[in-house]
C-alpha cells in the first residue's frame, strides 16, 4: 500500500506545532502535578515518538527527501529544546545543563543551515542515540512520577538526565569530528 509521499514531512511538522502546545501546558499552571503537567508529558511522549513513525515511513516506502532529513532532526531539537526551557522555568532542571543542551543544539541548526546548499547534513547514529536518551530523560523529568513512585524517582531522573547530556556533548563532537574529516577529504 502506498502512502502521499508528503506524509512523512506532514508528521515532522506537525512535531514541531506541537512544542508550543506542550510548553503552554507544562507551564499553565506553575508546573503543577495536577492534569496539565500529566497532559504535557503525554503529548510530549507521544510527540516523540512519532520521530521513529516519520523516518521509518520515509525509508520503508523510499520517500526519503532532503526537506525530511533537514526537519527531523530540527522537530526534535525544538520538541527537546522547549522541554529543557521548561524544565528549567519550573526550577527543576538547572539552567546550565539547558544552556550546553541549547548552545550544541543551535549550533548544530545553524551548521546544518550553512552547509545545506553544499550537502544536507543528515543525523548520525550518535545524535540519535542522544535524541533516544534525550528523550528519555526529558520524559521521567516530566512525568510527575514521584507522586506515585516516591521521591527515589529524583535520582533515576539524575541518572537519565546525566547520560543525556554526557551524549549531547559527544554527539556535539561527533559532528564537528566528522565535518572536519569530510572537509580534509574533499579538498585533498
Amino acid at each position: 500500500m502506498a502512502i502521499p509521499r508528503q506524509l512523512p514531512n506532514a508528521i515532522t511538522i506537525v512535531r514541531i506545532l506541537c512544542a508550543p502546545v506542550f510548553l503552554w501546558l507544562l507551564l499553565a499552571d506553575g508546573g503543577s502535578d495536577g492534569p496539565l503537567r500529566w497532559w504535557a508529558a503525554a503529548l510530549f511522549i507521544v510527540a516523540i515518538a512519532t520521530d521513529g513513525i516519520d523516518g521509518y515511513l520515509a525509508r520503508r516506502h523510499d520517500i526519503v527527501t532532503d526537506l525530511g532529513k533537514l526537519l527531523d532532526p530540527i522537530a526534535d531539537k525544538v520538541l527537546t529544546g522547549f522541554a529543557f526551557i521548561g524544565l528549567s522555568i519550573l526550577w527543576e532542571l538547572p539552567w546550565w545543563i539547558t544552556i550546553v543542551v541549547l548552545i550544541r543544539e543551535i549550533g548544530i541548526t545553524v551548521y546544518r543551515f550553512v552547509v545545506v546548499s553544499d550537502h544536507v547534513l543528515a543525523a548520525a547514529w550518535m545524535g540519535k542515540l542522544k535524541t533516544v536518551a534525550q528523550a528519555v530523560a526529558l520524559s521521567l523529568a516530566l512525568l510527575p512520577l514521584w507522586t506515585l513512585m516516591g521521591e527515589w524517582i529524583w535520582w533515576v531522573n539524575g541518572v537519565t538526565m546525566t547520560i543525556a547530556v554526557i551524549l549531547t556533548i559527544a554527539s556535539g563532537i561527533d559532528y564537528v569530528v566528522s565535518e572536519l574529516r569530510a572537509g580534509r577529504r574533499k579538498t585533498a
